[in-house]
């Protein structure tokens, strides 16, 4: 009896010691892992790419920016020229230019001042005091408008490669921030704690689930990502949506395979990512008409997954017709091609600014109006450029968000309007083309607009903005001069 609690005492010590052993050795393995990938060659060497590309952005921001008017130095090389030219072989060039000389450049550069103006009242005023003493007025006032016309082409070209230049500067910029973001998120990685995993693997193990790895990325201002690589035994088939509501109960937090991962899982390894489910839930539909005479619609609009948020963007291409629908068209399928690939709605935004300011044709701009919901939070990110206002119903009161920003594509380091707003359960957020609004009595466009959302009780997107536009129509004869789009989407929170 004696000898067999000793021997138990001694098998209990002996388990003791070795999970205690496997608990160290887990945490020193974890410890391991993440010094690992912290210090990974790989992601250091990304680090310094990034930082490469930032260092040439930084040097094209800091080159000198676009001038409004000719510089003093080029002044100068315009009289040059005349005094070589028009006053080569004059008599009075000597008197002029040596002797008055001082008199002579004031003048000369008032008249010039006047050209550059383009205020003709001016110019005669200027060109009568410098004919006075000048016996080839008429002559030099030519050659100096040729010379100055000549100049002007030069700066309006030094101009236009400036604002190339700046467009690089935005899109080296912007890739250095990418590259950044990727080498974070590739290597900050950690495993999962040792008896959180050996859970996970008795829980599946019942479904004929076998684990191999599991590991988490996992930031303070992000949501929790587990990702898990495994298999299906004996021949079946489990879905992943199964194995998500099992590793929920481990987690003690609501978990769902990623989109892009595998619906059904098999006998073959696979590395499949859960991520924690949102809170709210959007319905969203578009209703839109185009402008009479016309057979395509000018406007353009996209709703994407952006990662835990539902990214809406609708974009209003100038004018009217084919022309402008592949401006808006272009716009939003950057923008969705951006979003969907996981970079930010600014980033995304910038981009397009860049690209569409070093469009080979001028005259390519488009509205870009962006709404990002944080479908955990309700949090609401509005940016705009060029866009008109948008509109958030709830309940019997409607809130305006406006913008007084220019279209993308006018200007490089474009200032985007950005603005954020909470939404609640049951909210509506509204989304128009200029086309819309300027259907409306003038003066109150959005004071009509408040009370048309207030007398549409609809609860199906669908329906709500079908109710929208025939209203709006109601107000010009059911003609529509320009494109209308109304983009409507409901928010409600998962029960």
């Amino acid at each position: 009896m004696r000898e067999g609690i000793i021997a138990m005492l001694g098998i209990i010590a002996v388990l003791v010691i070795r999970d205690m052993a496997k608990t160290i050795l887990s945490q020193r393995k974890e410890k391991d892992l993440s010094e690992i990938y912290d210090k990974h060659p790989q992601k250091e060497q990304m680090e310094r790419y990034a930082e490469s590309f930032q260092k040439l952005a930084d040097t094209f921001y800091s080159m000198p920016f676009q001038k409004e008017r000719l510089t003093e130095a080029e002044t100068g090389e315009i009289f040059r020229n005349l005094r070589k030219g028009v006053c080569a072989r004059c008599s009075r060039a000597e008197s002029c230019w040596n002797l008055c000389g001082h008199l002579t450049y004031r003048q000369g550069c008032e008249l010039l001042e006047a050209l550059e103006e383009g205020d003709q009242e001016k110019i005669l005023g200027a060109f009568g005091e410098w004919t006075e003493h000048c016996v080839n007025g008429a002559r030099f006032l030519e050659e100096m408008r040729q010379q100055f016309f000549l100049a002007r082409q030069n700066l309006a070209w030094s101009n236009r490669l400036m604002e190339n230049r700046l467009a690089m500067a935005e899109q080296l910029n912007e890739v250095a921030h990418i590259m950044q973001m990727a080498a974070e998120d590739i290597y900050n990685i950690a495993g999962v704690p040792s008896q959180l995993e050996g859970q996970a693997r008795r829980v599946l193990k019942k479904i004929h689930v076998v684990v191999k790895k599991m590991w988490t990325l996992e930031k303070p201002e992000d949501r929790k990502k587990v990702f898990v690589t495994l298999r299906v035994r004996g021949g079946q088939c489990v879905t992943a949506g199964e194995v998500a509501r099992k590793l929920s109960e481990v987690y003690d937090l609501r978990l769902v395979p990623a989109r892009e991962s595998r619906n059904v899982l098999n006998s073959e390894y696979s590395t499949v990512l859960f991520t924690e489910d949102t809170n709210y839930r959007v319905l969203y539909s578009a209703a839109k008409i185009t402008r009479e005479k016309e057979t395509v619609s000018g406007d353009s609009y996209a709703c994407c997954d952006g990662g835990g948020s539902l990214v809406l963007c609708l974009s209003d291409g100038m004018g009217s017709g084919l022309a402008a629908n592949r401006e808006s068209e272009a716009v939003v399928d950057l923008l969705e091609e951006f979003i969907t690939s996981g970079f930010s709605k600014e980033t995304a935004a910038k981009m397009i600014n860049s690209a569409l300011v070093l469009q080979q044709n001028d005259g390519m701009f488009s509205t870009v109006d962006v709404c990002s919901l944080d479908l955990y939070t309700g949090v609401c990110n509005f940016l705009k450029a060029g866009a008109a206002s948008t509109f958030i119903r709830r309940d019997q009161w409607v809130e305006t968000i406006r913008s007084t920003s220019m279209a993308a594509g006018l200007i490089q380091q474009l200032d985007f309007e950005t603005s954020v707003r909470k939404l609640y359960d049951g909210d509506y957020l509204v989304m128009v083309t200029d086309g819309v609004l300027d259907a409306l009595p003038a003066s109150r466009e959005e004071e009509t607009m408040k009370d048309i959302l207030l007398n549409i009780h609809s609860p199906s997107p669908r329906e709500f903005g079908r109710a929208v536009l025939e209203k709006v129509l109601s107000y010009c004869g059911y003609r529509a001069r320009d494109d209308m789009t109304v983009l409507v989407a409901g928010i409600w929170k998962k029960a």
